[in-house]
């Protein structure tokens, strides 16, 4: 079986994937050629030549990412922090600058102190956000929701992998996180809410890969991108326990409309601004403080106790 240049393929895939208008068509040339061969992409330069049947699934593989198939999908896997997660057709496929929410979670958690900190993802997917935290937090009790049947499928899929791997059970549950009545025995309870909701405005234009494949009850947002964000605060206020925060992922032409959304209620304080790398508004994080009743309240109870 004759052997080939395994550079000249990976060249000629880069040359195939620009033509169709893919953004990063080295990168993912290069990530297909690594998958393929069950190896690091840093490590593809020690793979000289490579027989013609795997040029072949090769160029198979090429072919689907030139249809703008999202390169997830082909992969099987979408990284999250730490882990890696399953992904195909019907769950929103994370996103890398959600990693700055799940950094900012994670270091949060840090500082607050508490042990076995109660954590709250909503809008899961894929259960991205849940299972990275549950994995840098063996201790944390992590609750995570889903509207959508074929999106929660992925999430009990991927949750199913990490517990088998060792990582704490995450709890999963299927509801619309607009719903004041979802669930009412973690009210005041909980620690921190992380949440990458739909928040794309509708009409939108957007890349194939995108508009194509991820479920658009997973994208759009209403016509301000802003419709389930809205509703969302409201629960998020009485989920979390005083000194608790949440973190919201935006449109990065809502970022000050989300802050006001938050610093318009009397139990959010501290409201900032998160940016990502590229200077754009990612998201949102906002403070549950003690409402005035809720102060006296405290101080009537420490007055008792001492």
């Amino acid at each position: 079986m004759s052997r080939q240049p395994l550079r000249l393929a990976i060249i000629e895939a880069a040359s195939v994937l620009e033509e169709a208008g893919v953004a990063s068509p080295r990168v993912d040339a290069e990530l297909l050629a690594a998958h393929l061969l069950g190896i690091e992409r840093g490590r593809l330069g020690l793979v000289p030549l490579v027989d013609s049947a795997m040029i072949e699934a090769y160029r198979a593989m090429v072919d689907q990412r030139a249809k703008r198939i999202p390169l997830q999908y082909i992969l099987g896997t979408s990284p999250m922090g730490e882990i890696d997660l399953a992904v195909g057709p019907g769950v929103f496929v994370p996103r890398p600058e959600t990693e700055l929410l799940l950094g900012w979670a994670l270091a949060f958690l840090e500082r607050h102190g508490r042990r076995n900190p109660v954590v709250l993802d909503l809008c899961t997917g894929s259960g991205a956000l849940a299972l990275a935290i549950a994995h840098a937090r063996p201790d944390a009790v992590v609750h995570a929701v889903e509207l959508e049947p074929r999106a929660l499928a992925w999430a009990r899929q991927n949750a199913e992998t990490r517990a088998n791997d060792g990582d704490t059970p995450i709890v999963l549950h299927q509801g619309d996180v607009t719903d004041r009545t979802l669930l009412v025995a973690l009210e005041g309870a909980v620690d921190i809410v992380v949440s990458n909701p739909p928040y794309i405005p509708e009409g939108t234009v957007l890349e194939p890969e995108v508009a194509e494949h991820d479920p658009h009850s997973a994208l759009f947002g209403g016509p301000d991108g802003l419709s389930v964000i809205k509703p969302m605060i409201s629960n998020i206020a009485r989920w979390l326990r005083i000194g608790g925060a949440a973190a919201v992922e935006h449109d990065d032409t809502n970022g000050m409309l989300v802050a006001e959304l938050f610093a318009q209620r009397r139990v959010f304080d501290d409201v900032v601004e998160h940016y990502d790398l590229a200077g754009k508004p990612r998201f949102v994080v906002a403070h549950r403080v003690p409402t005035d009743v809720e102060a006296s309240r405290a101080a009537v109870r420490s007055s008792a106790g001492g």
